[in-house]
């Protein structure tokens, strides 16, 4: 590239315009509907051509796909057109580099405009080396996709083979006893010994407090747990909001340090427990507090409800008309193996050694996702900037400290 050709907007070397609704959404259609974070459905007509850059405007915004074929352009979308001084695949070289996230606007809901990224100012280099520097991103950029969808296929074994053994210990399969059916399609047989029981023999089972105007102000302002705070096995506490809780309330909606919180929607079933992070805290109607009557523990039921989850038992039993909902009824009423409570604990600590090593490797899977990601961004910048020549350069280092197996 040559260091003197000098910097120029985008809206000087491309055409930006906003995509349009589809009216026609079909499932089966020639042309595909493409919407901010790609392919959403199919249809008869095409508003975009092939080699157009379809840009999220809303939703994923600044989101960057190729269309290679002609397509449907949907209303969240603008279209990026290359002219006669820029290559198709160069400009969507160009726009991948050009941080469209970054240039949405600071709302609820960020929304990017056609105006903000025509504002963009590049050094574009002639055509003849903008072919040059799209085949080399083409080649290096498709190494480092391949070596990434490896990683997220070794974490999508992983996450199974938990959810497999954890399945598998609940069900109690390695254990030296006779069988009998459980009664339950998705538990199977357990060992004879093992009571099936409904969740409120061993368990109190109670809804949170409805946020309301009236909740939301008032003299004793307390944070409270919603249902996004609560993560599989963990609660996150950095973006705790306050509601009303009169002193009359306290110890109805107070959660305490071992007491197991279920989220009713969302993800039905989605559990962690508490363990004081936080001195006094309530929690929210999205959540049920789940705490103990003495016998159980509640990690084994922690655990029974994500071998459920694991295999949408409770989402099969939501209304297929609306969001699905766990409520208080339904939870006490749902029926799981209940051990002896040594049996549990024993169990339990099997299971949670093995959470242990499946959170490390799933991090380590994750880390090496992100690395891979950082550095297909660092290339495609460097390539299309003009920060080394590349006739003479190799990609290989950018995937330096990443296994290749």
């Amino acid at each position: 590239m040559k260091a003197a050709s000098p910097e120029v907007s985008l809206k000087w070397v491309i055409a930006l315009r906003s995509g349009t609704s589809c009216e026609e959404r079909l499932v089966d259609g020639p042309f595909p509907v493409m919407g901010a974070a790609g392919v959403i459905g199919r249809t008869t007509h095409a508003n975009t051509k092939a080699g157009s850059v379809i840009i999220g405007r809303v939703g994923t915004v600044g989101a960057v796909n190729q269309a290679h074929t002609d397509c449907w352009a949907s209303d969240n979308t603008i279209v990026a057109t290359a002219g006669p001084t820029v290559s198709s695949s160069f400009m969507y070289y160009l726009l991948l580099s050009a941080h469209l996230p970054d240039l949405a606007s600071k709302t609820a809901q960020p929304l990017l405009t056609a105006t903000a990224i025509g504002s963009r100012r590049f050094r574009i280099a002639d055509l003849t080396e903008q072919h040059r520097i799209s085949d080399f991103l083409d080649v290096e950029t498709a190494r480092i996709d391949k070596l990434a969808e490896a990683r997220r296929h070794q974490l999508s074994l992983l996450n199974e083979r938990f959810k497999g053994f954890v399945l598998r210990t609940i069900r109690g399969q390695d254990e030296p006893s006779p069988r009998t059916q459980s009664g339950l399609g998705w538990l199977g047989s357990v060992p004879t010994n093992w009571p099936v029981m409904p969740v409120s023999y061993q368990f109190e089972v109670l809804l949170g407090k409805m946020l309301s105007q009236e909740s939301s102000r008032g003299p004793h302002l307390r944070p409270y747990l919603r249902n996004t705070n609560v993560q599989w096995d963990y609660i996150a506490t950095e973006d705790l909001l306050l509601m009303n809780f009169p002193p009359e309330e306290q110890n109805r909606y107070a959660v305490r340090p071992g007491d197991l919180l279920v989220c009713e929607g969302g993800e039905p079933g989605r559990a962690a427990i508490w363990h004081g992070k936080v001195r006094e805290i309530y929690y929210q109607k999205a959540l049920h507090r789940v705490r103990a009557r003495d016998y159980s523990s509640p990690r084994w039921l922690y655990y029974c409800l994500r071998a459920a989850t694991s295999l949408n038992v409770f989402a099969a039993e939501g209304n297929a008309t609306t969001i699905s909902h766990l409520t208080g009824e339904q939870l006490r009423a749902h029926r799981f193996p209940f051990p002896e409570r040594d049996t549990q604990d024993r169990l339990v600590a099997r299971l949670d050694a093995s959470a242990r090593t499946h959170e490390q490797l799933k991090r380590l899977l994750q880390e090496q996702l992100a690395l891979l990601a950082e550095r297909r961004q660092a290339l495609i910048t460097a390539a299309v900037t003009g920060q080394f020549d590349v006739s003479t350069a190799s990609g290989r280092n950018i995937t330096d400290g990443v296994p290749t197996v």
